[in-house]
């Protein structure tokens, strides 16, 4: 009961309802970008040279037969009703009919994804232990010897592209010391033999991972030197605590924010990524789906594929920008200095 004259204060919001709202905050930037992308597909799609009238139907077809099949497809029609058509499929659920490959544009992704899902995942898997391990044991024993190594080691991971890295792998565990397959998916499902679907995940998971793993060592790196430098490790080094308990217990924790906003824009990138790792090992992905709709012209295919990475881009920011709230309270309160 409170006495006239005086005002209660409000309780604070509790740390749920500060994310959700945090979040909320966040979504409409993220639809807005989701619009624009689409558009810009669909638009993007429709300037490149070719007809897929005419690649469906032969360079010997006549044009009553060319413009039958575009009638067919829809194609005749204006932009915007084919962008209408398209998004609003999208939004029910449908994603439309490939004109080159062959089937549902839906059953082609839920074919290729989990393939991808796998890839993606094992490599992002192997980049993140590897910056913890390098990362930790180069700032928790600083000697010159070992940061040479790893930066060295991180320099050439990010200086050759995905490609070289991949052939080279080929060539000397395939070919000049087979030991490992060269490239397609192991028999069965992924967990029927895990053996056996090492031997076909580990050159191009390491490919696909290495210059993920070599960003995120360099940043964590450097984020834990500037918490090894902080007044309260440098307190703590004066006392006689060791570098490994300092890191394990509040260092490693506050170096993480900054990396995990890292994390994030190379987790989006390793789709992009995958388009190359895919073709050179054969793994049937989404990469691969992306390069055959793209080269046969199959609008509906391509369209998908481009949004969905869009959309996992978008989400995995949303994502990091959660976990960093999660990590920092002072950004779901506006508190940050």
């Amino acid at each position: 009961m409170t006495t006239p004259g005086t005002t209660t204060t409000p309780a604070p919001p509790t740390r749920l309802r500060a994310l959700a709202r945090h979040l909320a905050g966040r979504l409409p930037s993220a639809v807005a970008v989701l619009v624009g992308a689409s558009i810009l597909v669909f638009v993007s799609l429709r300037l490149l040279p070719g007809d897929p009238a005419v690649a469906l139907a032969g360079q010997d077809a006549t044009p009553e037969s060319i413009a039958a099949i575009r009638h067919e497809l829809g194609l005749d029609a204006s932009l915007v009703a084919q962008y209408w058509s398209w998004i609003s499929g999208l939004v029910t659920g449908d994603a439309g009919r490939s004109h080159q490959i062959g089937g549902s544009v839906g059953e082609l992704l839920a074919d290729a994804l989990p393939n991808t899902v796998v890839l993606a995942g094992t490599a992002l898997g192997f980049a993140i232990l590897t910056a913890l391990v390098l990362s930790v044991a180069s700032v928790a024993w600083p000697k010159r010897a070992l940061t040479t190594i790893v930066d060295a080691a991180g320099t050439l991971a990010v200086a050759l592209p995905p490609f070289v890295t991949g052939v080279l792998f080929v060539l000397v565990f395939a070919v000049l010391v087979p030991i490992l397959p060269a490239g397609g998916l192991p028999p069965g499902r992924f967990l029927d033999r895990p053996d056996i679907t090492a031997q076909y995940l580990l050159m191009p998971a390491l490919c696909l991972g290495l210059p993920a793993a070599a960003a995120l060592t360099r940043f964590l790196t450097e984020s834990l030197r500037t918490e090894m430098n902080s007044p309260h490790a440098l307190t703590q080094l004066a006392l006689g605590v060791s570098r490994v308990h300092i890191l394990t217990h509040g260092a490693l924790r506050a170096a993480l924010p900054p990396v995990t906003t890292v994390l994030g824009v190379v987790t989006g990138t390793l789709l992009g990524g995958a388009v190359l790792v895919e073709a050179i090992f054969a793994w049937p992905g989404v990469g691969m789906l992306i390069e055959q709709g793209i080269s046969r012209r199959d609008y509906p295919v391509v369209q998908a594929l481009l949004l969905l990475a869009v959309a996992v881009f978008v989400v995995i920011q949303l994502l990091t920008d959660l976990v960093n709230a999660l990590l920092d309270p002072r950004i779901t309160t506006g508190a940050r200095s």
